[in-house]
């Protein structure tokens, strides 16, 4: 069976593949549109909303200009939380061109016997992967909060959260092409799903490499689903 490191390898070695870079190309254009949009809506609302309270606690000028920069950080640190989840959502409309990408260089006999998922069911996979991520966060803040005191054990505690919620999602981006049945069970493990998820959890809080690494994970994905059916490799 494939290790982990050699699928992650696989997938690296093929980023310069035209068909990965034309998703890498539509994916970061569709983030950083909706970034863009939801920023300048966060940041408009947020200053209209600090402005009034503190234009009645400093000078007009003053007061404008505090309420400008706590709404500009605010939207910041936001945009940096909310960054995974919204760029997966986004690369669960172009998975299927990673994979498929993925499958034609290596795996040509699953390519033929892939199925097409309709629209709406890619839609309704995302909308569902974003609120479980959501979801999952949430009710693992309270721990998090709890654990601030001890420095590293917050961050710990949402690497966990969200290498086991990427890890099945990679999985599934893969998966629901070439399943038989709805009671067919995935062919990655529960501990390599868990490392392939805890990755690329690490790699999106990395600036810039976060932009590559829902393609990079995905295509890992691609490897180990289809290694651990066992067809050769032309690598």
């Amino acid at each position: 069976m494939m290790t982990l490191f050699r699928a992650l390898g696989l997938a690296i070695g093929q980023l310069g593949d035209p068909a990965i870079l034309r998703v890498l190309g539509k994916s970061m254009a569709v983030t950083a549109a909706i970034f863009v949009i939801a920023g300048a809506i966060l940041w408009w609302g947020l200053n209209a909303a600090i402005g009034a309270w503190l234009t009645t606690a400093l000078p007009d000028d003053y007061g404008t200009a505090a309420a400008g920069i706590v709404a500009l950080a605010i939207a910041l640190v936001g945009g940096w939380l909310l960054f995974r989840f919204v760029a997966l959502a986004v690369l669960q409309f172009f998975a299927d061109e990673v994979v498929r990408a993925v499958e034609q260089r290596h795996y040509p006999l699953h390519a033929a016997n892939a199925r097409e998922l309709p629209f709406a069911e890619e839609f309704s996979n995302s909308f569902r992967a974003t609120g479980r991520a959501l979801l999952v966060n949430l009710l693992v803040l309270p721990v998090a909060l709890a654990l601030l005191i001890t420095g590293v054990g917050t961050a710990l505690v949402f690497w966990a959260a969200n290498a086991f919620l990427l890890g099945r999602e990679l999985q599934d981006m893969v998966w629901l092409r070439h399943r038989q049945g709805a009671g067919e069970i995935a062919p990655i493990g529960g501990p390599t799903r868990f490392a392939l998820g805890g990755i690329v959890a690490a790699l999106l809080a990395v600036p810039l490499v976060n932009l590559l690494a829902p393609i990079i994970g995905a295509a890992s994905a691609t490897h180990l689903v289809h290694r651990a059916k066992r067809e050769p490799i032309d690598a």
